[in-house]
C-alpha cells in the first residue's frame, strides 16, 4: 500500500509504502526507485496542481487588500474548463491488480469529491460577499453537473446546496440575495434564470 501521494512534502522518516503479506524481505532502496521524486510539483504528475494555482489566484484577488472579483471570475472559468475534463475522466484508479485479478498495490488518488472541494471551497469562503463572484460559482456548477455524467451529479448537488447557504448568510438584503443567487458566466454580465436550462 502506497501511503505517500503524489506531490506529498517527504521529510526524515517518512513513510511512502508498506508491503502487506510478503513471504520474504524485499530491498528497500528498489522500491524506493520506483518512486519519482522531484523538488517542485508538476501539472504531468499532479492533476491537483493546476487547480491548486487557480484557486491561489483566485483568492488573492478576494483579499481585501486586492479586491479584485473579475480575477477571481477569470480563474473561474478556467477552474470550470479543468472540472468539465475531469469529470468525463476515470478517476477511481487508486487500486492496481494483477492478471489473475488480484488487488496488488493500493495507492491513494484524489477522488471527484476531492477536486470539487479544492475547486470551490475556498473561493466559496473568500467571495462570500462578492456578488459576482457567486454568480459565476453557481453557473459553475450548474454547467459541469449538466455535462458529467449522473453519477458524478450528487457532488455537485452538494456545492449547490452549500452555495444557497452561504449565499442566505452573507447577504442581508433581499435585492442583493437574489442577485448573488443567479447563474451568470461573467459574474455581472448575462444573467440566466436558476431554473431555465440552456439547450
Amino acid at each position: 500500500m502506497v501511503i505517500a501521494s503524489v506531490s506529498d512534502t517527504l521529510v526524515e522518516r517518512s513513510v511512502m509504502l508498506r508491503v502487506y503479506g510478503g513471504t520474504h524481505s524485499l530491498d528497500e532502496r528498489a522500491l524506493v526507485a520506483a518512486f519519482s521524486m522531484g523538488s517542485e510539483r508538476s501539472f504531468e504528475q499532479d492533476p491537483k496542481y493546476a487547480l491548486r494555482l487557480l484557486v491561489d489566484i483566485a483568492i488573492k484577488a478576494l483579499s481585501p487588500a486586492v479586491n479584485d472579483p473579475t480575477t477571481a471570475v477569470q480563474a473561474l472559468d478556467q477552474i470550470e474548463d479543468l472540472l468539465l475534463r475531469l469529470g468525463s475522466r476515470r478517476l477511481e484508479i487508486g487500486g492496481l491488480r494483477d492478471r489473475a485479478g488480484a488487488l496488488r498495490l493500493v495507492l491513494p488518488y484524489p477522488t471527484w469529491d476531492d477536486f470539487l472541494a479544492l475547486a470551490f471551497d475556498e473561493i466559496r469562503h473568500f467571495g462570500a460577499t462578492s456578488v459576482q463572484v457567486m454568480r459565476r460559482m453557481n453557473a459553475v456548477v450548474a454547467d459541469v453537473s449538466r455535462a458529467v455524467p449522473e453519477e458524478r451529479r450528487p457532488a455537485l448537488e452538494f456545492w449547490d446546496t452549500r452555495l444557497k447557504a452561504i449565499i442566505a448568510r452573507s447577504f442581508t438584503d433581499d435585492e442583493e440575495r437574489l442577485a448573488a443567487s443567479k447563474q451568470d458566466r461573467q459574474g455581472l454580465g448575462s444573467t440566466r434564470e436558476v431554473d431555465v436550462a440552456i439547450r
